[in-house]
């Protein structure tokens, strides 16, 4: 039975995810100059590295016990930084990808695309964890590929030119994030598991490189725009909204694996699917197809079946 913790944890995680990625698509598409997306992932990183050192500085209980956290845990560590620069730098990668994918995709075909990062992190689980799925989870993964590969198909052939070149990049820009988002997650488990370092000393150690990474992104990619029009062109609530809503994400996804269980948060990705599809059609006239909402359903069935726990091994008597 779900504690009222654990319904409070998913009704977080749905408004969290649901107006993230509605957010960020209308700011990709609305009237008046755009923003540069590198400047927006650069200030992501750097409010949830802000983020993660007030919830550490909150959770120690004087200023000196803050100091000799960050001095033993961080500054004393410095190899930590070289094993975290991997992550680093394909979370980095891994929201500009977003940024693209959100310019060229609708808010709901994204979202479904997204999931097939459930796939990428199982297939990485299996080959760096060593971890063993069961006969139904490579049941749910089949379905959830089939179910995307529909979105992606309907999402193409109700499009004019254009805009199947615009879904054909904002799809490969989804996959890649995919990828990068399975890989780098695994690769994170794989360090908090193998010591006793909190999640949020981790976060610090990651979010130092990830600003270096992000930074040195923006002045390869966008020096020219900057100089010319400015850090924060474009930049306005909504913008700065994208922004908080990405930062205060860790610690939405720290109280959900506080307080749920898989279940639920398979019903939350699931519950966000559906609430940006009706908002998407309510708002912005979006028109779903028959293979749009038979790949929906089978995104969102396939979703739930991976979060469910494997039935016990039964033991053959002797």
């Amino acid at each position: 039975m779900p504690t009222l913790l654990g319904i409070a944890s998913l009704v977080t995680l749905v408004i969290q995810n649901t107006a993230l990625v509605l957010l960020l698509r209308y700011s990709r598409t609305m009237e008046g100059p755009r923003y540069l997306s590198s400047t927006a992932v650069a200030m992501m990183e750097i409010a949830k590295f802000v983020t993660c050192v007030l919830v550490v500085a909150i959770q120690s209980r004087s200023i000196r016990q803050f100091s000799t956290t960050i001095k033993e845990e961080i500054i004393d560590k410095p190899f930590d930084f070289v094993r975290l620069s991997i992550p680093s730098l394909l979370y980095t990668v891994q929201n500009n990808l977003l940024f693209l994918a959100l310019t060229n995709l609708d808010a709901v075909v994204y979202q479904m695309c997204y999931q097939l990062k459930i796939l990428t992190t199982a297939v990485f689980s299996v080959w760096m964890l060593d971890r063993t799925l069961g006969p139904m989870k490579w049941i749910a993964l089949l379905v959830l590929t089939i179910g995307v590969g529909f979105v992606q198909i309907s999402s193409m052939t109700e499009s004019n030119e254009e805009d199947k070149q615009n879904a054909i990049v904002g799809f490969v820009a989804v996959l890649l994030a995919c990828v990068t988002s399975g890989f780098s997650g695994v690769y994170f488990e794989k360090i908090l598991k193998s010591s006793v370092t909190t999640l949020w000393i981790r976060n610090i150690q990651m979010g130092t490189t990830s600003i270096l990474l992000s930074l040195v992104n923006v002045y390869t990619t966008d020096l020219t725009a900057v100089k010319t029009l400015g850090f924060f062109h474009g930049y306005n609530s909504v913008v700065w909204g994208v922004i908080a809503l990405q930062a205060f994400g860790g610690l939405t996804v720290a109280f959900v694996v506080k307080y749920a269980d898989n279940i639920l948060k398979g019903f939350a990705a699931s519950y966000s699917i559906l609430v940006s599809l009706l908002l998407e059609m309510f708002l912005l006239g979006f028109r779903p197809s028959m293979q749009f909402i038979v790949g929906g359903i089978l995104v969102n069935v396939a979703s739930y079946l991976y979060g469910l726990p494997d039935p016990p091994k039964r033991v053959l008597p002797i």
